[in-house]
């Protein structure tokens, strides 16, 4: 393979969920970058609409797709498939991106709050896995990446069930990876620390507890969605054939010091 041809995803499809907004629209357009058509999934269907028309016009001669959908229910992640089956496409990438989060202490969780943390943040991800794994195989040269979080690796103040699920998803990345080698397919994820998005912006307001937070990041500053993308693409790429069950935090240091 030409070395040029390792940086480059032309004649790819990728799927990126939670792919509206912050880290997975900076994945989604840094895979149509790099040559990709995307399918784009988010709940908001007005507002993903807007994004795909903006990411065809950035990227010309690139196919962008969108399909609504809310990947906490285990019916509408069968519907993502089926709309996937009628493009006829043939799907090589999975960007699982999709999360939410509510921010207690451990005591104060109702247990259906525990249950739909989980479900959007772990059980979502592992459908979307297996019903990807028939398009993928196919493939024989595909790659899933997950995306988790320093929360799964030591603990951040992001609250326990949210903290379980991302230590459970970057598990499940090393389960995949090890049972999907054979079939062609690389699985990894990246542990992001604070990263500048809509879901972060209220935390970081408070002055006292971003000078926290830049006390113990060696780098001194909060990540750009940019910057998780660039880990993402490049696990991705021909460029990584031979990394899988790796997690690559993307956290400007942070795990070295903890919180």
């Amino acid at each position: 393979m030409r070395i040029a041809s390792r940086w480059r995803l032309d004649g790819r499809t990728a799927l990126v969920t939670g792919a509206s907004r912050g880290i997975g629209l900076a994945c989604a357009r840094e895979l149509a970058a790099l040559g990709a058509d995307v399918l784009l999934v988010a709940r908001d269907e007005a507002h993903l609409e807007a994004v795909r028309a903006e990411l065809a016009e950035e990227c010309v001669g690139r196919e962008i797709r969108a399909c609504a959908a809310d990947l906490a229910q285990a019916e509408q992640r069968l519907e993502v498939f089926d709309w996937i089956a009628d493009l006829d496409v043939e799907l090589s990438l999975l960007v699982n991106n999709v999360g939410a989060n509510e921010v207690r202490p451990a005591l104060e969780y109702g247990a259906d709050e525990v249950r739909e943390l989980l479900e959007v943040n772990l059980l979502s991800a592992f459908d979307l896995c297996r019903l990807a794994h028939p398009l993928l195989v196919e493939h024989g040269h595909a790659a899933i990446v997950n995306v988790g979080s320093v929360s799964g690796l030591t603990h951040v103040r992001t609250g326990a069930p949210y903290g379980m699920a991302k230590a459970a998803l970057h598990q499940l990345t090393r389960n995949l990876a090890c049972e999907w080698a054979e079939d062609g397919i690389r699985v990894n994820a990246v542990a992001p620390w604070y990263i500048r998005t809509r879901r972060t912006e209220g935390a970081l307001a408070d002055p006292d507890y971003l000078d926290e937070v830049l006390l113990r990041t060696p780098m001194g500053r909060i990540g750009e969605p940019e910057e998780v993308a660039a880990a993402v693409a490049f696990l991705c790429l021909p460029a990584a054939s031979y990394v899988t069950g790796e997690c690559i935090a993307v956290d400007g240091g942070f795990l070295r010091y903890g919180f």
